[in-house]
């Protein structure tokens, strides 16, 4: 029979440090029933003692899953573990997830300790975390480049502290899969107590080896994998879990380890983050990126004809990618595009349904075709989308070639509903898109710096929703936008608008 790996998930916490990946409390939960209709066995839903707004998402995310363990990250400070177990309580299988460094150059520069007080400090973290919960795991940051004797030492003092979860990560990206193998192969013949707990592994990317380090890893006799949807996360990201999953699914003969991932969902898991964070799926991304089932190749091409097997190891229906594209048009009625959004993962009341069919018919009203892309930006975009304090009325936006500038007129609405002002403004601009961006810091009173701005089409052609992100800095606080819409340009103005929103929201928290 073979062994149980367990998934777990950091999308929600080391995923939402990737530079322009910042969710908000609804975003999140929304991606942690994914996760769980996913199968991951523990979602890490952030870092409580961050900030409020972190310690705040983490609590509801804990009472909003039913199936799957929460952990919330921690120092091995008693502040934090405390603060920590505030948030995830109310969780029906709370996790404390505490770390410490153990390399030499971590302690050294960055702790100031000695390899004597960081183990009294573990020993003291696991202790401290062990009287809330028994579900405990404790991390060695930048294990990788820790004394191998050392690391014995620790994981052995974290189990006999209460450790259910021992991390070996690689913190900084650095090993190679043979190193790694070696490493979690030595911790397992010389750690005493090791069969106690499950050694876990969360690995970077930084060298292009997250995936193979993971697996060489799971090799090895690590029976828990960290990881995240599509790989994101800090600098270079972590392990792709879509990746990892279907190496052990199609490779069951080399690896004889199980999860309990629902592969059918691999696909539309990454399909949502992609939405939700803006950021398109890499056509060339191994497993879900659009090439990934594509033949351009003649001989290729033959040889699929004829057998599938021949270039395919795996199948698009096995990670959820199907052929029925297209799935309503301006003749569907709400029946069908309520179905629609319960087969994307979504359950809407009537209000939403409502909300939702307008959005398609108008949709359907400039596009010759409604896709399941489509639908899904039209949910974020037009049912979830928060009510903002700035909102986007009318706009009218001037382009040429000649001696005029280009030019916008805006009209925006400020304040809550009932009581809201009604302001306008007309700007000049390098272009027409900085227009409309100029009109609207007039409005809003604030300029700040643009660091990104990106466009991608939702689906193919040129009548695809613009899906546009926004990342803008100002006064030490930065904050990301995200809008869909059939004009790159208005979608450009609603990116900006909610970037400006949620700027607004992150000063009042400071």
């Amino acid at each position: 029979m073979a062994d149980r790996v367990y998934v777990f998930d950091t999308t929600l916490r080391d995923g939402e440090q990737s530079p322009g990946a910042t969710m908000n409390q609804d975003e999140k939960i929304r991606m942690a029933h994914q996760l769980e209709t996913l199968g991951v066995d523990i979602i890490e839903a952030g870092f409580p003692i961050a900030s409020q707004g972190d310690f705040e998402a983490v609590q509801a995310i804990a009472r909003a899953v039913d199936t799957v363990q929460v952990a919330g990250l921690c120092r091995a400070v008693v502040g934090d573990i405390d603060r920590c177990w505030e948030a995830v309580k109310d969780a029906k299988n709370p996790r404390i997830h505490t770390f410490l460094a153990t390399s030499e150059i971590h302690m050294k520069h960055k702790l100031g300790k000695t390899a004597d007080e960081v183990i009294v400090m573990i020993d003291k973290a696991v202790r401290h975390a062990k009287q809330y919960i028994d579900n405990v795991e404790f991390s060695a940051e930048d294990a990788s480049r820790s004394d191998w004797d050392f690391l014995v030492k620790v994981t052995e003092v974290a189990i006999e502290a209460g450790a259910t979860v021992v991390n070996i990560p690689d913190t900084v990206g650095y090993t190679q899969p043979f190193e790694y193998y070696e490493l979690i192969k030595y911790l397992k013949d010389n750690v005493k107590n090791v069969d106690d707990a499950i050694l876990s592994v969360h690995c970077h990317n930084d060298l292009g080896s997250a995936v193979a380090n993971t697996l060489a890893a799971i090799k090895a006799g690590a029976r828990q994998v960290e990881c995240t949807v599509l790989g994101i996360g800090e600098r270079a990201g972590n392990a792709a879990l879509e990746e990892l999953v279907m190496a052990i699914n199609t490779r069951k003969e080399l690896y004889n380890v199980e999860t309990n991932i629902k592969t059918e969902q691999l696909y539309p898991s990454c399909r949502r983050l992609s939405q939700i964070i803006g950021m398109p799926i890499p056509p060339n991304k191994a497993i879900v990126g659009a090439n990934a089932f594509a033949h351009e190749s003649g001989i290729h091409q033959d040889g699929v004809i004829k057998n599938r097997l021949t270039y395919e190891i795996m199948t698009p229906e096995s990670i959820g990618r199907t052929s029925n594209d297209i799935v309503i048009g301006k003749h569907s009625g709400s029946h069908a595009v309520k179905n629609k959004a319960f087969e994307l993962g979504y359950t809407l009341d009537d209000e939403q349904i409502q909300v939702l069919f307008k959005a398609v018919k108008d949709l359907a009203d400039k596009k010759e075709q409604v896709f399941d892309e489509d639908v899904e930006a039209l949910i974020l975009e037009s049912v979830y989308r928060r009510k903002d304090r700035f909102r986007l009325i009318d706009m009218s936006v001037f382009s040429g070639t000649g001696d005029v500038p280009p030019h916008a007129a805006t009209v925006m609405e400020f304040g809550a509903k009932g009581k809201a002002e009604i302001k306008r403004n007309s700007s000049f601009g390098e272009g027409s898109i900085d227009a409309v961006f100029q009109s609207i810091y007039s409005m809003v009173g604030v300029a700040p710096k643009l660091e990104v701005y990106s466009v991608n089409a939702v689906t193919e052609g040129s009548d695809a929703l613009a899906s546009v992100a926004v990342r803008i800095a100002h006064d030490g606080t930065k904050s990301v936008g995200r809008a869909n819409d059939a004009d790159v340009v208005k979608a450009s103005a609603l990116a900006m608008i909610n970037a400006l929103n949620r700027m607004e929201k992150a000063k009042e928290e400071r």
